[in-house]
């Protein structure tokens, strides 16, 4: 499933990620543009975290920032 987040929510979802993940670089973020795939790969490889893991987590988080709009 290759989900990517729209503008609006991205700017809003990003910071969530780097509370969560702190490890994640602006830079990593900035080149996944949203794609959560992307990102849930980079989870993986930073902190061990199984991929169907980290997306349930993001899409949960994605859920929460969407919510707030």
């Amino acid at each position: 499933m290759n989900e990517h987040v729209n503008n609006g929510n991205w700017k809003k979802l990003k910071g969530e990620i780097r509370k969560t993940w702190g490890n994640l670089t602006e830079d990593e973020l900035e080149k996944a543009k949203g794609n959560l795939d992307q990102i849930a790969g980079k989870i993986q490889q930073r902190y061990g975290e199984s991929i169907e893991d980290a997306k349930k987590r993001l899409n949960h988080m994605l859920e929460n920032v969407s919510e707030k709009i």
